[in-house]
């Protein structure tokens, strides 16, 4: 055998996943839900009369479905946040 040859490891080293891997694993569900909301939305298009705040407006109902949906996501990272920043700010007055 030529010792400048190249030769396969004798041990099944296991690779561990990078965060690289984990990347491209949430972008493919990403892609996957956003095909279902695409779908959704294109089967959900019956007008809808909405009425907030005294006024009142017409769009398609998965479009508004898709609204109230990020608007409760936005809510909730904003209360998760909020969660966060008090739990950073009693850690930083217990490490004095």
């Amino acid at each position: 055998m030529d010792p400048t040859t190249p030769q396969a490891p004798t041990s099944h080293a296991r690779i561990k996943p990078t965060r690289i891997s984990g990347t491209w694993i949430a972008v493919i569900i990403a892609i996957f839900v956003l095909i279902f909301l695409l779908v959704f939305i294109l089967q959900n298009l019956t007008d809808v009369t909405i009425h907030f705040l005294g006024g009142a407006f017409t769009l398609p109902l998965g479009v508004a479905l898709l609204f109230a949906a990020i608007g409760g996501a936005l809510l909730v990272a904003l209360v998760g946040a909020a969660r966060i920043m008090q739990l950073r700010r009693q850690t930083k007055r217990a490490l004095r």
